[in-house]
């Protein structure tokens, strides 16, 4: 089964081409909605994160987010801590899933897909792009947050041009109408070379 990465910058609209996606049958796993669910639901994961963040980590059983993001945005050291922590939990978790999978392909959708070194098990990387001005009026509309954390984590992402450099697809997504044509277009290519595998 062919595996396609799905990755952009915060704010560039993946969650959107991803729904893109899944609407023309092509199963979808987002990884930052699976990481949640492990953080919540996984004993080691659990611990490991009291560990490194202390009591204050989880509230009443639930993640304190905005605890953890405090923390990470001023010191990136503990964003690495955090990552090697869940990722490799997040990686078995896709692999279990991938297997109840019956579609051509699937895609795999992750926001820091080149900087954590998973697009290198992809056969094919799409990166969405748009505009930086577009992105944080985006974030802002979206979330409770400000112009000061949309930078932090921006910061620690790669910028699109390096992005793009390694990706096989692009899609621009400044107009829903651009995208959509894009996504069709690029779902079309992934079948045939399904076809020759």
């Amino acid at each position: 089964m062919i595996i396609v990465g799905l990755t952009g910058g915060i704010g560039s609209g993946k969650t959107t081409v991803a729904k893109q996606f899944f609407a023309l049958g092509v199963p979808v796993y987002i990884a930052d909605e699976e990481a949640k669910k492990l953080m919540h639901k996984s004993k080691i994961i659990k611990r490991k994160l009291l560990q490194l963040f202390g009591d204050k980590v989880y509230v009443d059983g639930a993640l304190n987010k905005p605890f953890i993001a405090d923390i990470i945005f001023n010191d990136s050291s503990y964003l690495e801590k955090m990552n090697a922590i869940i990722h490799p939990r997040v990686a078995k978790h896709f692999k279990k899933w991938m297997l109840k999978q019956t579609a051509p392909y699937v895609i795999k959708e992750v926001a820091i897909l080149f900087e954590n070194g998973g697009y290198k098990q992809c056969d094919y990387v799409i990166t969405v792009t748009a505009p930086i001005t577009l992105r944080i009026e985006r974030l802002l509309k979206r979330d409770e947050t400000t112009k000061r954390k949309i930078m932090a984590i921006m910061k620690n992402q790669w910028s699109d041009d390096e992005k793009v450099k390694l990706s096989d697809f692009v899609i621009d997504n400044t107009t829903l109408e651009n995208t959509k044509s894009r996504v069709v277009s690029i779902h079309k290519q992934i079948l045939k070379e399904c076809i020759y595998l």
